[in-house]
Parts: C-alpha cells; sequence; structure tokens
C-alpha cells in the first residue's frame, strides 16, 4: 500500500529530456493534475524541450534544467547547492522520477520536502531507485507511455481515457503557404542507422510529385533541390514544428521525437522503423501506420500487413491515404 499523502499542495516531475520521452509522459501528467488540481505541479526539463510544456493547463510552472552545467564530475557536484536553491521554493510532497538516472533521481532527493515521497521506476538505471521511497514495477509494460502511466498506480490514480497530448498550437513558419496541401517527411535521426538516406528521400520526393513535400529536421545531410519540395531542414523550432503537424495531409518520419509529437497529435501518421521496435518505441496512437521490412501496418492489428516493398511504394501508400483524407 502507498504512503502517499492523500492531500498534495507541492508535486515536482523530474523530466528533463528527451523529445519523444516528454511527450510520452504528458498523458500521466495530466492525469495526475486532475487528481490534485489544487497542488501547485512543476516539471523539471531541458531548455530547448520546455518549448513543448508551454501553455499546458496541467503544468503550473516549468523548471529549466540547466543540463550543460551539470556535465562531468565537477558538474555533478553543481546539482546539489541548484537542487537545494530549488527546495527551499518547490518543498515537493510528491516527487515522480519519470527519467529514471542518477542524475534525476538525486534532484528529487534533494527537493524532496519533509514528509514527501520519492516515486520512480523499476528499471530505473544507474542505482537510481535506491533513492526512491517507492518503486513501481513495469516489468509488464511494453510502450514507454504504458511505463510512464504505470506510475500512477500507488498515486490511486486511473489512466486517463482516451488520448491526453496538451500540445501547444503551433507557430506557422516564416514566409510559409498553405495555400496548397502538402506532406511532411522527417527523414534523419540522430539514433544510428535509424535514417534514411539521401538518395531514398529524393525517390520518396520525387515519386509524390505533384504533390507538395516539406522537409523538416535536423541534419547535416544536405538534400539536392527538387520541383516539390520545400526544405525546411535546419529551418524550424519546436513551435514550427506542431503548425506543420497539424495541417499536413500525412506526416512521415524515421523513428523520432517529432515522430512522437506527430502521433499525439494526429493518426494520419506513418513511422519508419528500421531495426527498433515499433511496439516499445513506435507512434503510441493505434491508427497510425508503421512501415518495417517492406510492409505496413497498425499496432492495434499487427498481423495485417499491406505490403509495401520500397520506398516508391511507401510514398504511392501515402499519396492513396491522402487523397482519401
Amino acid at each position: 500500500m502507498s504512503l502517499v499523502p492523500s492531500v498534495i499542495s507541492s508535486i515536482l516531475i523530474v523530466k528533463p529530456s528527451s523529445l519523444g520521452d516528454i511527450v510520452h509522459t504528458l498523458p500521466a501528467v495530466a492525469a495526475i493534475k486532475a487528481h490534485w488540481p489544487g497542488a501547485h505541479l512543476r516539471w523539471i526539463v531541458n531548455p530547448e524541450w520546455a518549448p513543448l510544456l508551454e501553455g499546458n493547463r496541467h503544468v503550473d510552472e516549468i523548471v529549466l534544467f540547466p543540463r550543460r552545467d551539470f556535465r562531468g564530475v565537477r558538474g555533478m557536484m553543481r546539482i546539489a547547492p541548484w537542487a537545494r536553491g530549488l527546495r527551499e521554493r518547490v518543498n515537493a510532497g510528491l516527487v515522480l522520477d519519470f527519467q529514471g538516472l542518477l542524475r534525476s533521481a538525486l534532484i528529487s532527493k534533494l527537493c524532496r520536502g519533509a514528509g514527501g515521497r520519492i516515486i520512480g521506476l523499476s528499471d530505473a538505471r544507474e542505482g537510481a531507485r535506491h533513492f526512491y521511497d517507492e518503486v513501481v514495477d513495469v516489468s509488464g509494460c511494453t510502450h514507454a507511455v504504458d511505463r510512464y502511466l504505470a506510475l500512477l498506480r500507488p498515486l490511486g490514480i486511473s489512466p486517463p481515457q482516451g488520448h491526453w497530448w496538451p500540445l501547444p498550437g503551433g507557430t506557422a513558419p516564416m514566409d510559409f503557404s498553405t495555400a496548397e496541401r502538402f506532406i511532411v517527411l522527417h527523414p534523419f535521426s540522430r539514433g544510428k542507422g535509424k535514417s534514411l538516406s539521401v538518395a531514398e528521400v529524393a525517390e520518396f520526393c520525387h515519386a509524390l510529385a505533384p504533390a507538395r513535400v516539406v522537409l523538416v529536421g535536423r541534419t547535416d545531410e544536405r538534400v539536392p533541390p527538387l520541383g516539390n519540395v520545400t526544405d525546411l531542414l535546419n529551418r524550424t523550432s519546436l513551435h514550427e514544428l506542431i503548425w506543420l503537424v497539424r495541417r499536413a495531409s500525412y506526416f512521415v518520419s524515421v523513428d523520432s521525437g517529432p515522430m512522437h509529437i506527430a502521433a499525439a497529435i494526429t493518426p494520419l501518421v506513418v513511422s519508419i522503423h528500421t531495426w527498433s521496435d515499433p511496439a516499445k518505441v513506435g507512434p503510441y496512437h493505434p491508427d497510425a501506420w508503421i512501415w518495417k521490412d517492406g510492409a505496413l501496418f497498425q499496432m492495434k492489428a499487427p498481423a495485417a500487413r499491406q505490403p509495401a516493398a520500397g520506398i516508391s511504394a511507401l510514398a504511392a501508400f501515402i499519396a492513396r491515404r491522402a487523397a482519401e483524407e
């Protein structure tokens, strides 16, 4: 039985990164705030991901985590004074460590108020679980969203019904025209072996012509100019990316944070997986599509696979689906 007090005045969410993981945490945090609407809920987040939480009605205060200041051995020594300064005003009665690392567990310990409780995941690494007052078993959870929702169990909170993804409305990219429909392609990822090749990007865009394709994401790759392509690589903020997602006929992405943003907003998503397991890190929306090993399927019916073969066949499938919407 949990020893979490029935009345909580201050809640601290420790989840500084990464992009996709922050998106995955949103439903759990929304349910926590709905359960304790009068509690002041703070979220510790890296500065680069803070725009995801702007305007979130479930988050009362965004606490920026100066991650770069805490790198290395000397950096670890700076965490304690920073966290103590935060604790003076936070004094959290409930701390939830969704990150599950030594650094996040240390911050949780230092920011917990007198009589407060720290709850974390059973698969936390680097010895983080030894800092927790309560460890939640997530061994039966496959997807990251379900792992985070498991932290609701000791709180006596039921998982939210439907999809609770309070993301910002977004901002239009500068000089971007919405006169025609478009398909967004996010082809590159920092994860090794997850990206499309430049040749595959060109083949995909060519196969969709004359439909407009908007390229987004961060990369050092250079894609040659194509007549039906609007190249916004390295040129969009998070708010602009969200705006494009909300207005795209389809959002096509490799396994990445932007894909998870898209799946939180719309079912019109195709997630491209090379080696990663879509059951664990694929789009959480049951109606989103997955392309892996030359086949297309949805997680709600993984056995009902549709043949797609190469990148041009994938583009043809997306063109048909976009025309039906």
